[in-house]
């Protein structure tokens, strides 16, 4: 992330309704959010457009940053929920037009990501956490994908650092099995 205190300084001003400071923000920000959708999104062009969600995200919604948590906490959520939303939009629209394979566009094992492929089995088993065990999905994210500290995860979910982890190992304990399955 660029120069964390400019960041938050420029994100509470954005907040207050400086233009000139959201501008700034978000051409600070952009690197590190490309970076952060990559992580759920195996494809270069769905994590870039999940990113400018989350940049038209921050720009319609900066007014509701409070400061009480950094920014840096704030960008993380909603670059999973673009991110999340975004995989779900796909997923969608492959269902509604499935595609004819033919057959010499078979995929080829030994070129297929295999990075790729763990973050979709990652967004899969959220999916289906997201169904079973929603109240432990937010800690996963945070913690797991975001890589934020258990305290900023536990103020951001607004429930005591004990209750954290307990929730945090329980969803690790769900999530294993879904990703490890063949």
């Amino acid at each position: 992330m660029p120069d964390a205190a400019l960041t938050e300084d420029l994100a509470r001003q954005a907040a207050a309704g400086d233009q000139a400071a959201l501008n700034q923000l978000l051409s600070e920000v952009w690197p590190d959010v490309v970076r952060r959708c990559g992580r759920f999104l195996p494809c270069r062009e769905d994590a870039e457009e999940a990113a400018q969600d989350v940049l038209l995200q921050i720009s319609r919604k900066i007014s509701t940053f409070e400061g009480r948590s950094r920014f840096s906490t704030w960008l993380y959520t909603v670059v999973a929920n673009c991110s999340r939303q975004k995989y779900r939009d796909l997923k969608r629209r492959a269902a509604e037009q499935p595609a004819t394979i033919e057959p010499t566009a078979h995929v080829d094992p030994r070129t297929t990501s295999v990075i790729a492929g763990s973050r979709i089995d990652l967004l899969e088993a959220l999916d289906r956490l997201e169904r079973e065990h929603p109240q432990l999905v937010a800690p996963l994210v945070y913690r797991d994908i975001c890589q934020l500290d258990y305290a900023e995860v536990a103020e951001r979910v607004g429930i005591p650092l004990g209750t954290l982890k307990s929730r945090l190992h329980e969803a690790r304990k769900q999530v294993r099995p879904w990703l490890s399955a063949p």
